[in-house]
Parts: C-alpha cells; sequence; structure tokens
C-alpha cells in the first residue's frame, strides 16, 4: 500500500513548520543585515534654525553666539567664515562610505564686520572631498603620459653628438 503525503498530515505539517522555520530564518537574516547600516557625521551641526537667527547686518559676534567656532576663517575680501559638515551612510558593515550630504555655509562680513551675504553649498554645488585623506603624496616629478613620448623622440634635450 501506498502512501501520500497528500493523506499522511504529521509529514504535510513537518514540511509547512520546515518552510516556516527558514522563511523565517530568512527575514531575521535580513533585519540584522539592514540593522547593520551606520551614519557618520564629519564637521559641524547646524542647529535647527540657527541660519534664520543671522539677518543681512548681525555682527561678526552675533554670528559667533549663534553659529559657534567656524570650521575655518578666509580674510581675502573682507572676512569669511565656513562651517564645513559631511554626513555619510554604511549599508552595511564593512562595505565603504557613501556621502549623504556635503555642506559649506559661508557667512560674508563686510569691513565693519557685519553680516554681508550668507551661502549655504551643498553637494550639487561642487565636488566630493574628503576630510582626512589617508594618503601621502610623494615627492618629486609627476610622469605624465606625453614625457617618456618626447624622451623616446629626444626632444627637448640637448644632442651629445
Amino acid at each position: 500500500m501506498i502512501k501520500s503525503s497528500l493523506t499522511n498530515p504529521a509529514r504535510n505539517f513537518a514540511a509547512r513548520w520546515r518552510g516556516l522555520r527558514t522563511t523565517a530564518a530568512v527575514v531575521l537574516l535580513c533585519a540584522v543585515v539592514a540593522g547593520c547600516g551606520e551614519q557618520f557625521q564629519k564637521g559641524y551641526i547646524l542647529p535647527p534654525g540657527a541660519l534664520e537667527q543671522i539677518p543681512i547686518g548681525a555682527s561678526q559676534d552675533q554670528v559667533l553666539i549663534v553659529m559657534g567656532t567656524p570650521s575655518t576663517v578666509a580674510t581675502l575680501n573682507g572676512e569669511v567664515f565656513y562651517y564645513i559638515s559631511q554626513r555619510s551612510q554604511r549599508p552595511i558593515a564593512f562595505m565603504n562610505d557613501r556621502i549623504v550630504d556635503q555642506r559649506v555655509i559661508a557667512i560674508y562680513f563686510d569691513k565693519n564686520r557685519q553680516v554681508r551675504r550668507l551661502a549655504n553649498y551643498g553637494l550639487k554645488d561642487g565636488m566630493i572631498f574628503d576630510f582626512i585623506s589617508r594618503t601621502t603624496p610623494t615627492s618629486g616629478q609627476e610622469i605624465n603620459y606625453v614625457a617618456p613620448l618626447f624622451k623616446a623622440l629626444n626632444i627637448g634635450q640637448g644632442s651629445n653628438n
């Protein structure tokens, strides 16, 4: 006599239970991997509503009270305070970071140390840059593609005949 799995309820229940456990394990694994994502904030953290508290014509001292110490200062034409920040995220541990947002807030002052202009530059306004490069520049001459060609043709070198 041949027994079918459809007629045996114990076997049918075991197969369903095994499928349910496998599905639960896959869902749990996906939740753990998705939870491994990290976000990193480098540089200045802009307080909410801070830029609205700085009107054109405000004093430099008022800017320092509201915004705090700038990341860097330039003194080319008047004075400029730069507040630099970068936010990146890593979807899964041990993967490379992906830059999500990058901000450079520039506050321009006139000769009387009054706010002349505010600028809020983001990713769309410039290039992505590294705060910490982790590369060491080498000394010496950088070789380009044309130099070996000129050397092979003896162009630009004195003749030694």
